[in-house]
């Protein structure tokens, strides 16, 4: 009996050429990666502070819990949008879009925002730590939380590190579309 833990995904035939089987792994993962720290946002809407040590109060509930919920809503919905990097749908528009529906998509048209996402979602959530509760970032040194205990701190990091991963990870399956896309056919090269 042979037992399977990785099963193979089923095939997807709805692209012009077949998609590399990590980048469609990936693709589908994104979001379930950025899930933990969506997830971690939601007790802060409702002014509960996971375990962090706040000097300045809350803001009012009617600006938090929209905040809070439009930005998580916002960042799973944005990682689903990646998985037309590796489907039909982000070869040839869907019908029911207007003007565009049924239209090919240049890859450019793809690629380009995607890359730049990638690029400003890698800017926005990578940090190195520096000692004393700082860490060094791309727009200045900052001092992180401090939680009341240490398992707080290890649930946050363990939720909220995977985010740091997400503009990568979205510049590599750009480079992939872009790459699959571009690539002259079998009858082109002979």
């Amino acid at each position: 009996m042979k037992l399977e833990i990785l099963h193979t995904p089923p095939p997807v035939s709805d692209t012009e050429r077949p998609v590399p089987r990590w980048a469609t792994r990936l693709a589908y993962a994104l979001p379930l990666l950025l899930l933990p720290s969506c997830l971690w946002r939601l007790p802060f809407a409702l002014h509960f502070g996971m375990g962090q040590v706040h000097e300045a109060g809350m803001p009012a509930y009617w600006v938090s819990i929209p905040y809070v919920l439009g930005l998580s809503v916002l960042s799973e919905a944005i990682a689903i949008l990646t998985t037309g990097l590796v489907r039909g749908w982000g070869e040839v528009a869907p019908d029911w879009i207007p003007v565009i529906g049924g239209r090919r998509i240049r890859p450019m048209a793809a690629t380009a925002p995607a890359v730049l996402g990638g690029l400003i979602l890698t800017f926005l959530f990578t940090s190195i730590p520096i000692g004393n509760r700082r860490e060094l970032t791309s727009y200045g040194v900052i001092d992180t939380v401090e939680y009341t205990n240490g398992a707080w701190e290890t649930l946050a990091t363990v939720c909220v590190t995977p985010i740091a991963v997400w503009g990568p990870l979205t510049i590599a399956l750009a480079i992939a579309y872009y790459r699959r896309r571009t690539a002259p056919s079998p009858a082109e090269k002979l």
